[in-house]
């Protein structure tokens, strides 16, 4: 047997459908066996760290852009031809790009589990697309166009890329995946600390068009490298004509009707309805209080704090019980949205706030591996499709709150709600932040519970 812990080196014989403690894996032959000699090891080892920087690289690429879309939108706003557009319908461009992104996984995840030798074929036409969608943005005259290729395009090219570190991190790590899946996910904050500034720079120095060019090649090339480092642990599988696949929807998956999966499903919707609105109207609020350069070190500040969340609360979470984290996430990151934000009159009140907010509430998400891992239970091979779920839910909310922040801040017409609260028509938003943080708090409490009952 395949040990799923850590020093896993061995030859044995798996049938089809076998599954070690650790991999989603599915290992056939034409023969319905496969030897398998000397698996790497599972939580340590060159090959299981190179694929977390791959991963980290990729997290980086994919997502760091994606959360620096306030810079664009922001430009586009301002700058014709685009600037005569509502900003309710520029900002669904973003919105639409990590829709996309997050939601396509779920379905991703059926179909390579039905085909699971297109995974790596499918993280280069990923890469393709993306890159082209992203490229000929650059020549996109109307707002329709920015959506179907900044928005559609781009977020289906940035889902399928992204799909293999969700589905292989099963397979490398274990005891350390929470802390795995922090490293990985805290490539978001890097991307999205350092690319506002390099965004801007290109902006500023080539125009919006060539801004656009240059980054499709850059994420192309560096996307490209870190997929070399995209290896599952196992032999991909392979099945003869005689042989009947895995089914494209299984007959059953009992993790979704799993009280704790939907209980952080519904949890998740929650959360993610406070950190998008944030994510994309910090730098627009910042701009208006003071002036550009400090509104772009408010979002790379706030980008930035998820790196230290995520390695934090994601190596917090293989040693404490991840609803006590979720807990601490949603209650500080309230607390953070109506005194800091809510009352913010100067710049060093939205320093501290992006710091706050954005290590608690982007910090969340490292949660999810090991979350995933109890939701499938005994059945481990569904925990790519637990987490694909997990990242559904979140698409929903990337798609919901940025909508109704925005129909809120237009129905503040730019006044405040007095005694210091809510400048510019923001207080709206601000309170929406702050109920839905702390209602992922209750819900937060609720996931404690069905974990209880779930590992009693």
């Amino acid at each position: 047997m395949v040990s799923g812990r850590k020093g896993s080196s061995s030859s044995t014989t798996l049938p089809p459908g076998h599954s070690s403690t650790t991999s989603i894996a599915d290992v056939g032959s034409h023969e319905g066996v496969i030897n398998v000699q000397e698996l790497p090891p599972v939580d340590r080892g060159i090959r299981a760290w190179t694929f977390c920087a791959a991963g980290f690289v990729l997290e980086m690429m994919v997502w760091g852009f994606g959360f620096s879309y306030g810079i664009f939108q922001d430009y586009y706003t301002s700058h014709p031809p685009f600037n005569s557009s509502s900003g309710i319908t520029i900002s669904s461009v973003g919105t639409i790009a990590l829709a996309f992104q997050y939601g396509e996984v779920f379905f991703l995840s059926f179909l390579l589990a039905r085909y699971p030798e297109y995974l790596r074929p499918g993280m280069w036409f990923g890469l393709v697309l993306y890159f082209v969608s992203l490229f000929c943005s650059s020549f996109a005259t109307k707002v329709w166009q920015l959506i179907l290729l900044q928005g559609v395009g781009v977020g289906i090219g940035g889902g399928i890329l992204y799909m293999p570190v969700i589905k292989l991190v099963p397979e490398w790590f274990s005891e350390r995946r929470g802390l795995a899946g922090g490293i990985i996910f805290s490539g978001t904050g890097v991307g999205g600390f350092a690319f506002p500034f390099l965004l801007n720079y290109l902006l500023a120095k080539v125009g919006l068009r060539w801004t656009l060019r240059i980054w499709a090649i850059g994420t192309s090339v560096c996307s490209g490298i870190a997929l070399l480092g995209m290896r599952s642990r196992f032999p991909t599988p392979k099945y003869s004509a005689a042989q009947r696949r895995p089914k494209f929807l299984p007959p059953r998956l009992p993790f979704l009707r799993n009280s704790l999966f939907v209980s952080f499903a519904l949890t998740n919707i929650l959360q993610g309805l406070s950190y998008f609105p944030v994510s994309l109207y910090i730098l627009a609020f910042t701009r208006t209080l003071s002036n550009q350069l400090t509104a772009t070190v408010v979002l790379a500040l706030f980008n930035s704090s998820a790196v230290l969340g995520q390695v934090i609360l994601g190596h917090l979470s293989d040693r404490v019980a991840y609803p006590s984290i979720m807990v601490v996430s949603a209650l500080g990151s309230a607390l953070g949205a109506f005194l800091l934000w809510g009352f913010a009159n100067a710049a060093a009140y939205l320093y501290v706030f992006a710091i706050i907010f954005g290590g608690l509430s982007g910090g969340f998400s490292s949660t999810w591996y090991n979350a995933a891992a109890e939701c499938a239970g005994n059945k481990p091979e569904y925990a790519g499709m637990v987490f694909s779920g997990l990242a559904f839910s979140k698409g929903i909310s990337a798609v919901v709150g940025p909508i109704i922040s925005g129909l809120l801040l237009e129905a503040g017409q730019g006044a405040s709600m007095g005694h210091g609260f809510g400048r510019f028509g923001y207080g709206a938003v601000e309170i929406f932040v702050g109920s839905c943080a702390l209602a992922s708090g209750v819900g937060s409490v609720a996931v404690a519970l069905a974990r209880r009952r779930v590992i009693s």
